[in-house]
């Protein structure tokens, strides 16, 4: 990256990065935007090179560790959306049951407002020998009281027809929100027990990927973090060179500009599953808070960022916009400009930047558009 094309992602952001900062942008930048030698060094560089013996004590190549590694994170990350969507649910679901107990507090209290009237009026016909009004009515000899009678006998009967009509309404609203709420109850204790198991299968995933890495010597998990990176360097170099940057110039938006400017901010940040921050963060965790930060608010996994976001073409996607990745929408980044991304990669890694090309991209949805 040159010292221009920096500047170029401060315009980008309005901040300035700290020095360590700035150093990680043009490194990552020089071998994103240069696919000829990217390619290069992804396909000869040392880590292809290395042998492919078996590594002690898993009987695998390290090459295989690696993609059973990548697929254990995967699948974590899976696990990962379920749980936060579970979750989310259970608090929707919370909030609502909430709300009617409040709403079943208040048509209770109406109700009994309504049968304390109607029994007022019972003593009052019993207080009248248990005579209706209309008999009492035609029983009167004198026809001025019989026409005011008759007006506030008809005044009454409207009245207590309404009152009955209200009593009966809010009855039959007590027995729906009884229902919607016993079925809420049902939901949430669905979502809670989705929750826990998201929750043992992300522990699961996540302990079998440290087990597997925890077996190779220090030399090996060094050379498997170069391994890691020459994998995403090569599929960076194959998207970059098949032309796809050379259409894209879109400019952020104001509230992108927000967005990548928090994001950015929280680059060395650690990734640890369901984290929204401020210390940690996971993949969706972190571009739905960027948002937010940015006034407007998305939804919180990448699967429904995918879902409800409005979609744009690759060569149309402009810096602010999130890539998800994956053919099942697990993991998403927020797209910086010059073919990179700020994204939280996987546990055991940092906040960082790294080629837009270098996963498998589903496609691209605009928060703001």
């Amino acid at each position: 990256m040159t010292v221009n094309q920096l500047w170029g992602w401060q315009g980008v952001t309005g901040k300035r990065y700290s020095t360590a900062t700035a150093v990680a942008l043009i490194c990552a930048a020089t071998v994103l935007a240069a696919p000829g030698t990217a390619f290069a060094q992804a396909a000869g560089g040392p880590a292809e090179r290395m042998p492919k013996k078996p590594t002690p004590g898993t009987g695998k190549s390290l090459e295989q560790v690696r993609k059973d590694i990548e697929k254990l994170y995967h699948d974590a990350g899976v696990a990962t959306d379920a749980y936060n969507a579970a979750e989310e649910s259970a608090d929707k679901q919370s909030r609502q049951i909430v709300k009617l107990a409040q709403d079943i507090t208040k048509a209770q209290e109406k109700l009994r407002k309504l049968k304390s009237r109607a029994g007022a009026e019972a003593r009052a016909q019993y207080r009248n020998g248990g005579m209706p009004p209309e008999a009492q009515l035609m029983l009167s000899q004198n026809p001025g009281q019989f026409l005011d009678g008759a007006g506030r006998m008809r005044a009454g009967q409207k009245a207590t027809k309404g009152m009955l009509t209200e009593l009966e309404r809010t009855e039959d609203d007590l027995r729906i929100y009884a229902k919607d709420a016993s079925s809420r109850w049902k939901k949430l204790d669905a979502d809670r027990k989705s929750k826990a198991t998201s929750k043992k299968e992300i522990k699961k995933k996540i302990a079998d990927a440290e087990k597997l890495e925890s077996r190779l010597e220090k030399d090996e998990r060094e050379r498997l973090r170069k391994l890691e990176e020459a994998a995403a360097l090569k599929k960076q170099s194959a998207w970059v060179s098949s032309g796809v940057l050379k259409d894209i110039d879109g400019k952020a938006s104001p509230q992108g500009k927000k967005a990548i400017e928090f994001a950015t901010a929280q680059i060395g940040k650690p990734y640890v599953w369901g984290a929204e921050g401020p210390g940690s963060y996971d993949c969706s965790g972190l571009t739905s808070k960027a948002w937010a930060a940015a006034g407007k608010g998305i939804p919180r996994t990448s699967q429904e960022q995918w879902k409800q976001l409005p979609r744009v073409d690759i060569k149309n996607m402009r810096p602010g916009d999130l890539i998800i990745y994956h053919s099942d929408a697990s993991h998403v980044g927020m797209y910086l400009g010059d073919g990179a991304i700020v994204h939280a990669p996987r546990p055991g890694r940092d906040v960082t930047i790294t080629g837009a090309g270098s996963m498998q991209i589903l496609g691209v949805v605009r928060p703001d558009k």
